[in-house]
C-alpha cells in the first residue's frame, strides 16, 4: 500500500459517518470494512472521532515538559537508554455519560506513517483521575487492563526512534467511553482495539510530545 493509497483512505475515513459527533452510524459490515482498512492499510491511524463542541475533557502529565518526552520515559533497548517508565498522568471533565476509560500512547510517524503502538490500557473504571508514574509496571486502577501493543505483548514500551529520524510525534490519547467492558483480550491487536475504542468513543484528550535522536 501506498503512502499515496494511505493518504486517500484517511480522506475517506476523516468526512464518513464514522466519526461519531452525528446520527450516523454505519453497519456492523462497513465497521468491520473499517477495521481491516485501518489494521492492514492505515496501521490502525484512523482520524480521531468528532468530539462536541465546548468540550472540557482535558489530559496532564507534570513529566512531559514543553511538549519533549523526558528520558526516563524512553526505551531502555535497541540502542536507546531510557529507563521505560510510563509518566504520571492526570485527568478531568469526562463526559457524564462515560462509563469507562481508555489510555492509549502511539507514534504516527513510525514505519513510514503506519505508526507503531507503545502503549494500550483500556477498562479503566470512570471514576479514575490519573495514573501515578510507573503505572505500567504497578498501581493500575482495579479492573483496568492493559492490551499488546507493536512490542508484541501488554505494557508500556518507551519511544526509541531511529537515528538520524526527524523528532517524532508521540500521543497520549485517553477516551472517555460508551461501555464498561470493551470486550477485547489482552492479546488483541492494537488496530482492532483502537477501531473499537473508537467506535465507542464519547471523547477524548490529549498530550503531544516529541522525541529525536
Amino acid at each position: 500500500m501506498t503512502q499515496y493509497a494511505r493518504r486517500f483512505l484517511k480522506l475517506i475515513f476523516a468526512t464518513s459517518p464514522y466519526r461519531r459527533c452525528g446520527t450516523r452510524v454505519w453497519s456492523l459490515r462497513v465497521r468491520a470494512w473499517l477495521f481491516v482498512a485501518s489494521g492492514w492499510f492505515l496501521g490502525g491511524t484512523l482520524p480521531p472521532p468528532c468530539l462536541a463542541a465546548g468540550s472540557d475533557f482535558t489530559l496532564a502529565s507534570p513529566e512531559i515538559s514543553a511538549g519533549v518526552v523526558a528520558t526516563e520515559q524512553v526505551l531502555n533497548a535497541f540502542g536507546c537508554t531510557g529507563r521505560n517508565i510510563s509518566p504520571a498522568l492526570s485527568w478531568r471533565g469526562a463526559p457524564a455519560a462515560t462509563k469507562s476509560l481508555a489510555l492509549t500512547f502511539f507514534d504516527p510517524d513510525a514505519r513510514q506513517g503506519a505508526g507503531f503502538w507503545h502503549w494500550l490500557v483500556i477498562n479503566i473504571p470512570a471514576t479514575a483521575t490519573g495514573l501515578p508514574r510507573g503505572a505500567s509496571q504497578r498501581d493500575l486502577p482495579a479492573g483496568s487492563l492493559p492490551t499488546r501493543t507493536d512490542f508484541g505483548r501488554p505494557g508500556y514500551g518507551g519511544p526509541c526512534p531511529p537515528v538520524g529520524d526527524a523528532p517524532h510525534h508521540y500521543l497520549f490519547t485517553l477516551y472517555a467511553l460508551d461501555v464498561v467492558d470493551l470486550t477485547v483480550r489482552a492479546d488483541t491487536p492494537p488496530a482492532a482495539v483502537d477501531a473499537s475504542l473508537r467506535h465507542h468513543a464519547l471523547a477524548l484528550a490529549r498530550i503531544t510530545a516529541t522525541y529525536g535522536r
